[in-house]
C-alpha cells in the first residue's frame, strides 16, 4: 500500500547538493522513517518495528533522504520472493518541508538505478494506491514515464478484504523496463 503526498550508495540529489543525501537505510534510520510516516497523515502509519526492520533487512531495495543525519524521505520496497525480477514498493513518505521538490522521483530513480545491479536484473515495479490518492498516481505515472515502461493497473484487494475501514488498494505494475534500464 503505497501512499505518497506531496555500508552503502551514497547520491547527490539535484534539490540540494549540499544538503541532501540518498543511501540504503541503516537500522538506524528506523526511527526517522517512522516519524516521517506518521507526519505524513495519510500513510498507514506501521509500527515502529517494522520501520526498523526494512532498514536492516531490506536496506538494498529501500532508500532514505537524509538532511545532515535527518531523514526526511524514503522509499520502502522488496524483491517479491516469487517474482525476484519485480521490486514491490511498499510506502513513499517525504516530509512536508521538502515535498514538491521531485523528491520522492528521484528516491525511486536511485532505487532502481542500484537495487537493479543485484543477480536477477529487475524488470518491473510493483505498488498498490487506492483510488483517491492521486498524488501516487502521479508520482508513479511520472516514474513510469520517466523509464519508458508501460503502466498497468488492475484489481488487488478489495475494500471488503480488509478487516478494518480501508479503501480498495488497485496494483499498479510499472514494466518491463527497456533492456538498457536492466543492464
Amino acid at each position: 500500500m503505497t501512499t505518497f503526498n506531496e555500508a552503502t550508495h551514497a547520491h547527490q540529489t539535484a534539490l540540494d547538493p549540499a544538503r541532501i543525501t540518498i543511501i540504503a537505510p541503516a537500522a538506524s534510520h528506523g526511527a526517522g522513517m517512522w516519524r516521517v510516516a506518521g507526519a505524513a497523515g495519510e500513510l498507514d502509519l506501521n509500527s515502529s518495528y517494522m520501520y526498523l526492520v526494512f532498514a536492516r533487512d531490506f536496506a538494498d531495495t529501500c532508500r532514505v533522504a537524509l538532511e545532515g543525519d535527518d531523514v526526511v524521505a524514503f522509499v520502502l520496497g522488496y524483491r517479491r520472493p516469487e517474482h525476484p525480477d519485480r521490486l514491490f514498493v511498499w510506502q513513499v513518505a517525504v516530509d512536508a518541508q521538502h515535498r514538491g521538490a521531485g523528491l520522492a522521483g528521484r528516491l525511486l530513480d536511485d532505487l532502481i538505478d542500484t537495487a537493479g545491479t543485484g543477480d536477477v536484473p529487475l524488470r518491473c515495479v510493483e505498488t498498490t494506491i487506492t483510488d483517491d490518492n492521486t498524488a501516487s498516481q502521479r508520482l508513479f505515472a511520472g516514474f513510469a514515464a520517466r523509464r519508458g515502461a508501460a503502466l498497468e493497473t488492475t484489481a488487488l484487494f478489495d475494500a471488503q478484504d480488509f478487516p478494518d475501514q480501508h479503501d480498495a488498494e488497485r496494483l499498479h505494475r510499472i514494466g518491463p523496463f527497456p533492456p538498457s534500464q536492466r543492464d
